[in-house]
Parts: C-alpha cells; structure tokens; sequence
C-alpha cells in the first residue's frame, strides 16, 4: 500500500514529503478493520503544534471497509465512511462524491467550531465574515443563515464580489462590502447595516497587526482594530492569528466593550478524550447538511496519487489553502 509521509527536517528547514510503500498485516484483529482511501484533503501541517502537544492532525478522507474484525459492531464490509482523523470515522451519505466530502469536511468543522463552540452564536445575531468567497468563509455564511443569523461579508476581488452577490438572497450575506478597492470603509459600512451598535461576531481568516510594513498578501485583511471597532456590547471575535498581539489600548477597547477573543485551532478536538462525543456529532451532522444540500461547498478539482507530493508541499508553503488526491 502507497501512503504520503512527511520527514520533518530542522527548525528551519522546510518538512520534505515522500510516496513510500507500507505493508499491512494479512490478519485483522478482533477489533480492527481494514481501510480502502477513496479520497483525501490535504491542508497545512503545523510542526511547532505537533512537537508540542499529543493531537492528531486532521486530514480528511473518505474511504470504505473492505474488510471489518469480528468485534467490530459499528461499522459493516463495503461501509463508507468520512473521517477527520482515523480514530472518528462518520458515516458518508450515499449522495456525496468523496472528493466533496473530503475538500470540504475541515471547513465545516471550523466553521462550526467558530460559530457554535467559541461563539454560541444564536438566531437574530449579526456575523461578520471576513472574506467570504474562501472555502472556510462560504461555510461560515451558509450555517450562520441557516440558523437564522444576519450576515455580512467582505470580498477580496471584483470576481468573489459577484460570486458573493450571486448567492443572496437564499443562502448569501446580507451585505457584500468590497476591500480590495483601496478604500477603508468597513466600519462605517459596517456601523451602518447594525444601527451603530456593532456586530456580535466576527469570524476572520487572518488579521494585519501593524498599518505599515505588511507583506502584500496581507494587505486585504482587516487590521485588528478594525476588527475591535465593529464588535457590539459583549461581542465575540473569533480569529485564525495565531501570533495576534494586543496593546494595551485594544484590550482596553475590548473591556469597555466587554468582547472577547477566541483564537481557531480545530486540532484541539482530538488533544481531549471528553469531546469525542461532541466531535463525532458535529462531524455527523455536517456531512447531513451537505448531504440536504444546506452546506455547499466550493468544488475542488482532485489530483492523482502521483502528484501528491508536488500538492502538499504547494499547500505546506501556503501557496494554495488546501488540495484533494483521488485515489
């Protein structure tokens, strides 16, 4: 069997990633069960976070059960399943193709992480999503409407403008506001759509943490003030910095205000034994969602097996935010 390896090098070094052949034992356990990968999303892995703590990174794949232990009650020969990690598998709607499931699993589960776990987010509340076209972001839109919430948007470009405006007014934002125009005009924007009271979430995709000296990549996102000015009384700010610093005058804001932060890690789910519970319903209860077709994610286009290597070290240097191998 042909399996995708990562050999971490030093701490400065980029990680290099490898095809290698494992071989696999000819006679289940009582309790294990053999697995056939039918696809598998590849995202960035965190090294620092993986040397650190014991969780599992999540990739996701959807494969099927060739073969199952004699103890195996769960799970039947020939079931397919979609997991995050291989410890939590979920079963996979007939209707879903693998590779959809498999691009877009990771942003479903941070989008409920965002909204349900750190947020609470609840029905009649206002939702900023910052760049809403991203896969994650679109995720973010779709349940935030569905459970009856208001949402406003940013986009990045004039073609995730329309895109955007294409989606109201069913499942779409409320407000599309354009960034990519020059112009700083998301906290009025913003302070105009909620009556100047602000929202009550903002789930970002990245922050800029100075006004100047920012690489060009990150001239499209929000500064973090920004962010602190359009949260509401008891706001909540839900972010993916991960190295976010506050000065003493954004946390006086933030008390005034009485906000909070929460910073994204979906990996934290597997570092606790208690959530796995919660974890698996929430894993549940997105692939029923796409599979009603309330969740729609963006289509990925897969690539083979043999371009794997090429695919993770594109998605490692973060020159693409996620891929999909078919196998």
């Amino acid at each position: 069997m042909k399996g995708l390896y990562c050999r971490a090098a030093g701490s400065d070094a980029e990680p290099k990633f490898v095809i290698q052949e494992t071989s696999l034992p000819e006679v289940l356990g009582s309790h294990q069960v053999r697995v056939q990968v039918k696809a598998c999303g590849l995202s960035p892995l965190d090294l620092k976070v993986l040397k650190s703590h014991t969780v599992y990174f999540h990739c996701c794949v959807c494969l099927f059960f060739p073969a199952v232990g004699p103890k195996v009650s769960f799970f039947q020969p020939e079931d397919e399943v979609c997991v995050c990690v291989f410890c939590f598998p979920v079963q996979k709607p007939e209707k879903l193709s693998s590779v959809c499931v498999a691009a877009a699993l990771r942003d479903g589960l941070c989008a409920y992480t965002a909204l349900h776990t750190h947020a609470r987010m609840a029905a009649g509340q206002t939702v900023l999503v910052l760049d809403g076209a991203s896969c994650f972001g679109l995720m973010c839109i779709q349940l935030a409407s569905y459970h009856g919430a208001k949402v406003l948007t940013t986009s990045h470009s004039p073609q995730k403008h329309t895109f955007l405006e294409q989606l109201r007014p069913s499942v779409g934002p409320s407000r599309v506001i354009q960034v990519y125009n020059g112009s700083s005009d998301l906290l009025p924007l913003v302070l105009e759509e909620t009556g100047g009271l602000g929202v009550d979430i903002v789930i970002d995709s990245g922050v800029r943490l100075q006004e100047d000296k920012e690489p060009e990549e990150t001239k499209l996102l929000p500064h973090k003030h920004d962010i602190i000015s359009v949260l509401g009384v008891g706001g909540h700010w839900v972010t993916s910095q991960q190295e976010l610093q506050l000065d003493p005058p954004d946390c006086r804001l933030l008390h005034l205000k009485s906000a909070s932060v929460s910073f994204l890690n979906p990996e934290v789910w597997t570092a606790s034994s208690a959530q796995q519970g919660r974890y698996l319903h929430i894993l549940k209860d997105i692939v029923e969602k796409m599979s009603a077709g309330v969740l729609r994610p963006q289509p990925e286009e897969a690539v083979p097996l043999y371009e794997a290597t090429v695919a993770m070290e594109t998605v490692q240097r973060h020159q693409k935010k996620k891929a999909v191998v078919q196998l």
